[in-house]
């Protein structure tokens, strides 16, 4: 079957011209790089005309980034490939017969992890248009973040069922993962190793001729679709992982009395001889797209691909599973640190104005989806609290006003609560916050260890942070 398709690609040429489905903070950087590669000559972003999202078009081919938050060298290169003509953003999808490659980066969320069903309807909506108007010889590779088993089976079955053609005889299919983190995207693309894999080896090879001119440090892993789908979630489910037991041991540190930023330290030390302790930070709670959903695309993989069940300890939790739940509850960890603050100085946290300071996931950064700061919202307003929410780059978000003016925040607040690490809060001056505050004990809790302890307690806040042990029973001042 595969000589047929051999044939077709060498009929049709190398890769010249593609297409990026998605113009989020995935496909957005992978078009423009794609357009600025020597080796292609143009590149559709492809961005439906919707009332949230049909906006990006116009930015985009005006040269401007519809992302939030510092990019480096994003707006630059979007701008160049719009002046040189080679990228434009459309919402016609019949381009794609133009397309020599077409790529999806589409996002796969759950609607509820409990059930592991992903809701894919975005990513099959994506597929459908296609497989509408997918001409032999075209490759098409899926960078979403996909439950294994989905390349091969519902991906393929879709386009097949559009086309009425065959992938592996007409046209080519493969996974290439994303592994992007917002704020150093052209980075991450250009020097990340990129893993690809194809429904077969010609679809494979294929697959990597396409992303090999976009790479200037990172290097071609090559594999099957199966073993790249979970190469991508179990990557991002060990990183969840590491997360959870840094979490765990952060509040085994509060309840000892201990600064685990001292034992972070010490364990991280041990290097040499092939040894290292990799320990990562904890904090008020996992967010972003990714390790928010990752964890349940490789549970249903398994439940997907696999003949019969995995051999497992029976009556065990799953221990991705037991991760997920614990990064989950910092939020909730939060709303106790808050409530215990407060009691110190006999308040209640009914009534009281609760200033949330970080609305995004991510330090530095408007991304905002699946963000811990909603959930310690939510907790609060169920515990009778007033809560008001800054971000200097989330400037909008649906059903939460976030405000931009800092000391609109802190003007009265009874805690002052500290959900993501951007530079602007680092510099926060703990004496004017106290004076902006008015209270004669206001709280502060440190989800993100960027206040200096001493400072804060030292200019009048009773202090509780995640992990410090060693601080949050000090005495009051």
């Amino acid at each position: 079957m595969s000589e047929n398709l051999q044939r077709l690609f060498r009929e049709r040429g190398p890769v010249k011209t593609i297409g990026v489905i998605g113009m989020g903070y995935v496909g957005i950087p992978a078009a423009v790089l794609f357009a600025d590669a020597p080796e292609f000559d143009f590149v559709y972003g492809f961005q439906r005309d919707s009332k949230n999202s049909g906006y990006k078009i116009g930015m985009l081919n005006a040269g401007e980034s519809p992302l939030k938050g510092e990019e480096p060298g994003l707006e630059d290169l979007i701008w160049k490939v719009v002046r040189e003509q080679k990228f434009v953003c459309t919402a016609d999808f019949s381009k794609i017969r133009e397309c020599d490659a077409v790529t999806l980066a589409i996002q796969t969320p759950f609607a509820d992890p409990k059930d592991l069903i992903p809701d894919f309807t975005p990513l099959t909506d994506g597929i459908r248009n296609v497989g509408h108007y997918l001409t032999p010889g075209t490759l098409v590779v899926l960078e979403s973040t996909i439950t294994p088993g989905t390349t091969m089976g519902m991906a393929r079955e879709i386009l097949e069922e559009e086309s009425g053609l065959v992938a592996g005889v007409d046209f080519g299919l493969a996974h290439a993962p994303e592994r992007v983190m917002v704020g150093r995207l052209l980075q991450n693309i250009r020097e990340y190793d990129r893993i690809v894999g194809g429904i077969d080896d010609v679809c494979t090879t294929r697959a990597g001729e396409l992303y090999g001119p976009i790479l200037t440090k990172g290097e071609l892993i090559l594999m099957s679709a199966t073993a790249a789908e979970v190469t991508k979630t179990a990557e991002n489910t060990f990183r969840d992982l590491q997360i959870a037991a840094v979490n765990e041991l952060a509040l085994y540190c509060e309840a000892m009395g201990i600064n685990v930023y001292d034992v972070r330290t010490g364990v991280a030390s041990l290097k040499g001889e092939g040894v290292t302790r990799a320990i990562l930070w904890p904090g008020a709670g996992v967010g972003g797209h990714c390790l928010t959903k990752d964890t349940y695309h490789l549970e249903r993989g398994v439940q997907v691909v696999a003949a019969e069940p995995p051999d497992y300890p029976e009556g065990r939790e799953s221990l991705f599973l037991l991760a997920r739940g614990i990064n989950d509850f910092m939020p909730s960890h939060m709303l106790k640190l808050t409530k215990d603050a407060l009691a110190r100085v006999g308040k209640d946290i009914l009534g009281a104005k609760i200033a949330v300071l970080g609305w995004a996931f991510l330090n530095n950064s408007g991304d905002a989806r699946n963000t811990p700061s909603e959930m310690y919202r939510d907790l609060c307003l169920g515990e009778g609290a007033d809560v008001v929410v800054h971000d200097p780059y989330v400037l909008t978000y649906p059903g939460v006003p976030i405000l931009q003016d800092a000391d609109a925040v802190l003007d009265g607040a009874d805690v002052v609560a500290i959900l993501t690490g951007h530079s602007q809060y680092r510099e926060l001056d703990p004496v004017r916050c106290c004076g902006m505050t008015g209270q004669a004990y206001p709280v502060v809790v440190d989800g993100r260890n960027i206040a200096d302890p001493d400072a804060w307690i030292a200019a009048g806040f009773v202090y509780k942070g995640i992990g410090r042990g060693d601080k949050n029973g000090h005495p009051l001042v």
